[in-house]
């Protein structure tokens, strides 16, 4: 029978490549349904569906295009000197079905491809394809945003924003990314800030406007003492909030440092930006002040390294939504709300123990955390296996779930790997430049006094009475460390090197 199409159009290489491209088209249609009707659609379905196997349809296209071209090609090879063009006459029945049929084709292509590319950026805009395509990488990350204040905000609108230029600017950093999970060149833990990310006044101030913050803001904190009682101690602070509009209430504190009205520019010796011997601040009346380090010297080759930096939000909200939180801390809330028993012998001292001991991998943790606590009991309160079983029981559970949503063995990632800048229990923080040592040319000194910040309004010891104050009292360490706590900074105890074996079950005090 004879053909309706070219001669041209009749070869292997065209029929593979058109039964590469069907094949290709028909598997697209099936992956698309079956994620229109899975009820938890699986991140890599995305991929496959809408990157992965359009990319094999292409390829099929562009296959049989070879194929015609190249038995075009062969048929005219016994008239080398003469370089024609395929003839394309409307008058022959099988040059009007081939020309029908390229029409046609072409069209479907375009109209799959456009809707298949808006599919694949819409995919890659997702928060699923941001935290779940690179499980093993990004498990820590996803994990800790999916538990956080912006687990709402989706990945691009703080990683990307809006615009095209920045799109582009992700995707191609992006193509490293794919090249550093699929041949393992990952950093463990991911490295810490993000170099290239996005300036906050183009992102975080969309939603959180500056020129509002204002006046005072009072917290009420409860800790627990790491002694065998876990003495209950409790704290009312008033922040210091201050804010960017004059009209709204006081412009000084803690939001001074925001760019409405003062330039702040600094430079760091290190990747981490923990370590700041050079600070730059400009008034809006043009008044500069340069403080420099007593103690650590800014040198040339520092200053080429890392060149200076216009302070922005994240330099101090640095863990808006990844955010690894302290054990201590944890330990203290978990308390608070009774989630776990206070009156449990050396409760606090015992899970921030079992925390922070190493394990291979997360389930090892978990595993570990229940055996751990079991014979911590057994061997030194047994009766307490009876009498307070259920308690020990929720500890056990309490635990285990806070290991699992900020511990991850396998990418190195805790809470120690990734520095915290607001406050300055557990990181510098604030003491990375207010630390009595940033001394300006005429004498002035970035204050460690803790009243810059916030006045301390009450504070409370268990079985013991309430000193309260509306101006302020002055700190009183829940340990007698002598003035130590006013000459060192907080985190040399409560955060000691990770190189440190962790310590035994009350060996000293934490908070």
């Amino acid at each position: 029978m004879r053909s309706k199409l070219p001669s041209s159009f009749v070869n292997p290489i065209t029929f593979g490549g058109l039964a590469i491209a069907a094949i290709s088209f028909i598997v697209i249609i099936f992956l698309a349904v079956l994620e229109y009707f899975a009820k938890s659609p699986n991140p890599y379905m995305g991929i496959l569906a809408f990157v992965i196997v359009p990319s094999v349809l292409l390829s099929g296209v562009a296959i049989a295009a070879f194929g015609v071209w190249r038995e075009h090609r062969l048929q005219q090879s016994d008239r080398p000197i003469e370089r024609r063009l395929p003839t394309v006459d409307l008058n022959n029945p099988s040059h009007r079905t081939a020309l029908a049929l390229v029409a046609f084709g072409s069209l479907a292509l375009i109209l799959f491809s456009s809707f298949g590319s808006f599919k694949a950026y819409e995919h890659m805009e997702s928060d699923a394809f941001c935290g779940q395509s690179c499980h093993t990488a990004m498990e820590p990350e996803y994990t800790l945003y999916a538990n956080s204040p912006h687990a709402k905000v989706g990945c691009v609108q703080c990683h990307i924003g809006s615009g095209a230029g920045w799109f582009v600017r992700s995707k191609l950093s992006g193509s490293y990314q794919l090249y550093a999970v699929l041949f393992n060149k990952i950093s463990r833990p991911i490295q810490t800030p993000i170099t290239n990310l996005r300036p906050a006044q183009e992102t975080c101030e969309q939603c959180h406007w500056p020129k509002q913050f204002y006046s005072a803001k009072l917290r009420s904190m409860t800790y627990y003492t790491s002694d065998e009682k876990t003495t209950k101690w409790e704290l009312d602070l008033l922040m210091k909030i201050g804010g960017g509009n004059q009209s709204a209430g006081p412009t000084n504190g803690i939001h001074w440092h925001m760019n409405i009205g003062n330039k702040v520019t600094y430079v760091p010796t290190d990747l981490s930006r923990q370590t700041i011997p050079w600070v730059r601040s400009e008034g809006p009346d043009g008044t500069v002040h340069t403080y420099r380090s007593t103690e650590v010297a800014l040198t040339a080759a520092d200053s080429i390294a890392n060149p200076a930096r216009r302070m922005d939000c994240i330099d101090c909200h640095n863990r808006p939504s990844h955010i690894y939180t302290p054990p201590a801390r944890a330990v203290n809330h978990l308390m608070a709300l009774g989630s776990i028993d206070p009156t449990l012998p050396n409760a606090k001292d015992l899970a921030v123990f079992v925390l922070e001991t190493p394990y291979s991998t997360t389930q090892a943790g978990v595993d570990s955390i229940k055996i751990a606590i079991n014979e911590y009991y057994a061997g030194n309160y047994p009766a307490l296996l009876t009498t307070k079983r259920k308690s020990i029981d929720q500890m056990i559970s309490e635990v285990q779930g806070f290991y699992s949503k900020n511990y991850f063995p396998l990418m190195k990632a805790d809470w120690k790997a990734f520095p915290n800048n607001i406050g300055h229990m557990y990181f510098l923080g604030c003491f990375r430049c207010h630390d009595g040592k940033h001394v300006a040319e005429n004498g002035k000194v970035l204050s460690k006094d803790c009243n810059v910040c916030h006045a301390i309004l009450a504070q409370k010891f268990e079985r013991d009475t309430i000193r309260i104050a509306l101006k302020g009292i002055k700190y009183q360490h829940p340990v007698d460390v002598g003035d130590e706590w006013q000459t060192s900074n907080c985190s040399e105890c409560h955060n000691p090197p990770a190189s440190k074996k962790p310590r035994a079950i009350g060996e000293h005090v934490t908070k």
